[in-house]
């Protein structure tokens, strides 16, 4: 499975935004912790802002927060905001989203199915504050 750099980039920002609590999380202290380039994470963190995931102050003192409780956003709630989802019966070989003409004959398009709904299942069990507990408990 593949997980773009914005999602990777989104989900590293989440986590500082759930760590942080109250405080603002700035775009340069993500950028500078985890390596990311200032551009691309600033643009992830507007589309968590348009996405209802967080809200921004600007000025000094400004930064990034939860729009929600950390307990209550899940990986697969900010995962969602960049990933583009398969739809089930969609066809795996020529990626298109109506329902597959030979889903009958094809012996992968279950396994898929399946794997999808474990892997989405999985994501959406995880929340930011799961995650941020768990990194702390590795630190």
């Amino acid at each position: 499975m593949t997980i773009t750099k914005s999602t990777r980039y989104a989900l590293y920002a989440a986590a500082e935004m759930a760590r942080a609590g109250d405080r603002p999380t700035t775009v340069s202290g993500v950028a500078a912790l985890y390596r990311i380039p200032e551009g691309a994470l600033a643009k992830v963190f507007q589309q968590l802002v348009r996405a209802g995931l967080a809200s921004g102050t600007r000025g000094i003192g400004g930064g990034y927060r939860l729009a929600r409780p950390p307990a209550s956003i899940t990986v697969l709630d900010v995962m969602q905001v960049f990933e583009r989802r398969r739809p089930p019966g969609g066809c795996l070989l020529h990626d298109q989203p109506m329902p597959c003409p030979k889903a009958s004959l094809c012996g992968l398009h279950w396994l898929f199915n399946e794997v999808d709904e474990l892997v989405r299942s999985t994501y959406q069990s995880v929340t930011l504050e799961t995650l941020v507990r768990r990194a702390a408990r590795v630190a």
